[in-house]
């Protein structure tokens, strides 16, 4: 039983077979998701999928690289989403990109940091966004001290040191498909090094497909190639990786206990 922690279902890549992915996901034994949404759009989108679907769950929030448009109307609206429907378990995706910079780093900041304000306003757990961009991250954390929100670091980039910060702060790290490819040793000192109950596995679906599907579009099914990859890197039984993952997704979104995968419920 597998929970995918990060998947983009509104997704053009989906539109004409969302049901079928669904099914699928619950055949791998894939027993929850969280959408997440990364502008105001695509977080209504989410929660409309996790309303009509018991086991999907939706994030709010606006990603990087919609920093340099977004409308500070569009944060208001996403607050009043947040805080009315009780499928939107945090807000996210939100964070920096200094990879691809499509906004301006000053306005990526400033989004950033309001957006933590108001997760913290929310009491709801965050989904961090870091892309080459850990030393402003961290500083824009540390600046909120008490007041920082709790949450995940989703697609964890650094290294085993930065994973220790990030877990000293007290956030959880998640591990997408990446971990899976052959050259990734980073990544796979960092399966190695972070406490299960503090690691989540992710797809990042449509993106960052696994090994054997590398290069092809992702979907919430193929998870479990990367929780076979960390259960072999840390030679643990797999069945302990998906429950104790699990256990760490639950604890950082509150999620319910979930029901038994069940390909007729998608």
């Amino acid at each position: 039983m597998l929970i995918d922690s990060h998947a983009h279902l509104d997704m053009s890549e989906f539109a004409e077979d969302l049901p079928s992915v669904l099914t699928r996901a619950r055949e791998a034994g894939v027993v929850q998701i969280v959408t997440v949404g990364i502008d105001l759009e695509s977080s209504r989108a989410a929660a409309a999928m996790a309303a009509e679907h018991p086991f999907l769950f939706a994030t709010v929030g606006c990603h990087p690289h919609n920093a340099d448009r977004l409308d500070l109307e569009d944060l208001e609206r996403m607050t009043e989403l947040a805080s009315s429907d009780p499928k939107v378990v945090a807000w996210g995706e939100i964070g920096l990109d200094y990879f691809r910079n499509r906004s301006a780093r000053e306005n990526q900041i400033r989004v950033f940091e309001r957006q933590l304000e108001i997760a913290s306003g929310l009491d709801l757990p965050v989904v961090i966004h870091d892309r080459e961009a850990h030393d402003d991250v961290l500083a824009c954390l540390e600046a909120m001290g008490s007041e920082r929100p709790r949450g995940v670091i989703h697609c964890f980039s650094g290294d085993a040191a930065l994973a220790g910060t990030f877990l000293d702060m007290g956030f959880a790290l998640s591990l997408p498909g990446t971990v899976t490819f052959p050259k990734a040793e980073t990544a796979r000192e960092v399966a190695r090094a972070v406490p299960l109950d503090r690691l989540l596995v992710e797809t990042d679906a449509p993106y960052l497909a696994p090994v054997p599907r590398r290069g092809r579009r992702n979907e919430p099914a193929l998870v479990v190639h990367t929780a076979r990859e960390i259960a072999r890197l840390r030679g643990e039984p797999f069945d302990e990786v998906a429950r104790l993952t699990s256990v760490a997704a639950r604890r950082v979104f509150a999620l319910p206990e979930p029901d038994e995968p069940d390909a007729g419920a998608a």
